[in-house]
C-alpha cells in the first residue's frame, strides 16, 4: 500500500471538509455589513450557532496530519507561509470572541458585529492567499525554505484570497437561504445573485491566470492521464452555475447551497490535479516529505479510528440541529 498518498488523501479530505463546513460560516460573517437589522443578524448567527466551532475540527486534523505524516511539508511551507497562517489563525480567534461576546453583552452589538465581519473577512482572505502561494509556488534550496517572508505577497495570491472572500460569502447567503425563512431568507437570496456570477468570474479568473505562472501546469493539464479528469472540469463548472442560478430563480432552498458545495469541490479537485505529486509547485513531492513508514503506518491506524468518530459527531450535531431556525433560539 503506497502510504504516503494514502496520508495526502487523509489530509486532503480534512482540508476540503474544513472549505466546505468552516467556509459557510467564515461567509456569514463576510455577508454581516450587507445585513443592518440587528434581529437578522441574529438570526444570522442562529444559523450557524449548534456548528460552527465543531467545523473548525478540520482545520486541527489537516494541520496536524501535515506535521505528523509529512514533517517536511510542513516545516517548509510554515516558514514559506508564516504570516498568512498566523494572522488567518488570529482572526478565527478574534471572531469566536466575538461570536460569543456579542450575545452576552448589551450595549456593543455595533463593536462585536464589526470584529465577527473583520475576523470572517481576514480569515478568509488569508487562506485563499495561502492557496495561492501553494500554487505559484515556494523556493526551495535542498531540504528548506530558501525564499524571502513575503514571497506568498504577489498579484496572484491577493487574487485567490479575494476570489475565497467572494466564494465564502456564496456558500453562506446559499446556506441561510437554506435555513431561514422570511425577510432574511430573501435577503440571502438577492446576495447569493450578487455573489454568484462573481464567483464564477474570479474562478475563471484564477483558472486562466494559473497556467501563466508556470509552463509546468500546461505540461501537467495535458498530461495522460490526467487529461481526462480536466477535460470534463468546465463541462461540470457550468452545470453547477446552471443549477445554482436556476435554484435562485425558482426559490429553491438547499439546491443554491448543494450546487455551490459543488463548484467548491470542483475548484479543490482542479487544485489536486494540478499541484500532485507536489505540495506546493517546485516544493517537494509527497514521498519525499512523507515520515518513514512505520509512522505513517502507526497514524493512519490512529486516523482511521478516529476518522469514523469524527464523522459521526460532525453528522450528527447536523441532524440534530436541521430544519429552520426559529425565534428566541439564543445568540439574539
Amino acid at each position: 500500500m503506497d502510504l504516503p498518498v494514502l496520508g495526502a488523501g487523509v489530509i486532503a479530505f480534512a482540508v476540503f471538509a474544513y472549505v466546505t463546513l468552516d467556509g459557510f460560516d467564515l461567509g456569514i460573517g463576510i455577508l454581516f455589513p450587507f445585513v443592518t437589522a440587528r434581529g437578522d443578524r441574529a438570526g444570522m448567527l442562529k444559523a450557524i450557532a449548534p456548528v460552527w466551532d465543531g467545523n473548525e475540527t478540520w482545520l486541527v486534523m489537516g494541520g496536524g496530519g501535515l506535521l505528523a505524516l509529512f514533517p517536511l511539508a510542513y516545516a517548509i511551507i510554515m516558514q514559506a507561509l508564516y504570516v498568512p497562517v498566523i494572522v488567518m489563525l488570529l482572526a478565527l480567534v478574534l471572531r469566536g470572541v466575538a461570536f460569543e461576546f456579542r450575545a452576552k453583552t448589551r450595549g456593543h452589538h455595533g463593536l462585536w458585529d464589526r470584529t465577527f465581519a473583520v475576523g470572517s473577512i481576514v480569515a478568509a482572505f488569508a487562506q485563499g492567499s495561502v492557496l495561492g502561494a501553494l500554487v505559484q509556488g515556494i523556493a526551495v534550496t535542498g531540504r528548506g525554505f530558501s525564499g524571502a517572508w513575503s514571497d506568498w505577497l504577489t498579484p496572484f495570491s491577493l487574487a485567490t484570497g479575494g476570489a475565497v472572500v467572494v466564494g465564502y460569502a456564496l456558500l453562506g447567503a446559499t446556506w441561510l437561504i437554506w435555513k431561514t425563512e422570511g425577510a432574511l431568507q430573501q435577503r440571502a437570496r438577492d446576495l447569493a445573485r450578487v455573489v454568484a456570477p462573481a464567483t464564477l468570474l474570479l474562478i475563471l479568473l484564477v483558472s486562466l491566470w494559473t497556467p501563466l505562472l508556470d509552463a509546468s501546469y500546461g505540461q501537467r493539464w495535458t498530461a495522460w492521464p490526467r487529461v481526462l479528469l480536466v477535460i470534463p472540469m468546465p463541462v461540470f463548472v457550468v452545470i453547477c452555475a446552471a443549477v445554482l442560478w436556476r435554484g435562485l430563480a425558482l426559490r429553491r432552498e438547499a439546491t443554491p447551497f448543494l450546487a455551490s458545495l459543488g463548484l467548491f469541490l470542483l475548484c479543490y479537485a482542479g487544485l489536486g490535479i494540478s499541484l500532485y505529486p507536489d505540495f506546493a509547485l517546485h516544493s517537494v513531492t509527497i514521498a519525499q516529505a512523507a515520515a518513514p513508514r512505520s509512522s505513517q503506518a502507526f497514524l493512519l491506524v490512529g486516523v482511521g479510528a478516529l476518522m469514523p468518530l469524527i464523522l459521526g459527531y460532525t453528522g450528527y450535531s447536523y441532524w440534530t440541529f436541521r430544519g429552520k431556525i426559529s425565534a428566541g433560539d439564543g445568540y439574539e
